[in-house]
């Protein structure tokens, strides 16, 4: 049953993301990216993960999604679809090709690496996934946390005044 729920869901996750880069309209783009975000907390969910898959959805396919079709709005970006563009689905394909095999290739030769750290599986499960993340990112990782807030903040005063017409 779950391989073929995995089955389903990777089905969906590999139309969504080619829908991505084939559709012409820059929103429909961005919808089915947002499709392949909540495929991918699917797999977070089925790895028994639930921290990540709500941080993937809180994160990715909501905020980021939202500045990201915000974005395109902001730019009104004009979609002229009359135009053929043979050589660079002729590249693409090529380069999408290759990539494939590449991956399975690596598929097939590589191993899956031992889990390694203080925390062993049993841990995990008692404690929880939840608690033992907030208790690493708010003591050892607390620097690189608080710049990366500063970072964003910055970001989104930068965002605002370039889009403003007249400062």
């Amino acid at each position: 049953m779950e391989t073929l729920f995995f089955a389903i869901v990777s089905l969906v996750a590999i139309i969504s993301a080619i829908l991505v880069i084939t559709c012409k309209n820059p929103i429909n783009s961005a919808l089915s990216l947002i499709m392949t975000f909540f495929c991918l907390a699917t797999y977070y969910v089925m790895l028994d993960a639930p921290f990540m898959a709500a941080v993937q959805v809180m994160v990715y396919a909501g905020a980021i999604m939202v500045l990201i079709v915000f974005t395109i709005m902001l730019l009104n970006i004009r979609v002229n679809a009359t135009q053929k563009h043979s050589h660079r689905i002729l590249l693409g394909s090529i380069i999408g090709f290759f990539t494939l095999i590449n991956t399975i290739v690596l598929l097939v030769k590589s191993q899956a690496a031992k889990p390694v750290g203080p925390f062993t599986g049993d841990m995990i499960r008692n404690i929880g996934h939840s608690e033992l993340i907030g208790r690493e990112m708010f003591t050892t990782f607390l620097l690189p946390f608080e710049i990366t807030s500063i970072l964003l903040l910055v970001a989104i005063v930068g965002s605002v005044i370039l889009a403003k017409k007249n400062i």
